[in-house]
């Protein structure tokens, strides 16, 4: 099975914006595929995870360097 990994490059766009961007990201990506979400947005740390558990998919790291947060999922289905 081939994995890619996706960056989604939500910078200073404001919520929901970087869920948003996540969600159609999610849908053009295949089962496994690993995406990263860059975001400024504080909100997205607890909302992009918390949507991904409620959809059933799998939250790797979240973590902030320099103001910007990068949050790490994969698509289970």
């Amino acid at each position: 099975m081939h994995m890619e990994k996706k960056i989604i490059d939500a910078r200073n766009s404001f919520c929901p914006g970087p869920l948003m961007e996540l969600i159609a990201g999610m849908k053009a990506a295949a089962v496994g595929d690993e995406l990263e979400v860059l975001s400024t947005e504080k909100g997205s740390a607890s909302d992009i995870p918390e949507w991904i558990n409620k959809v059933g998919h799998e939250v790797i790291e979240t973590r902030e360097e320099g103001g910007v947060w990068h949050i790490f999922v994969r698509k289970l289905k």
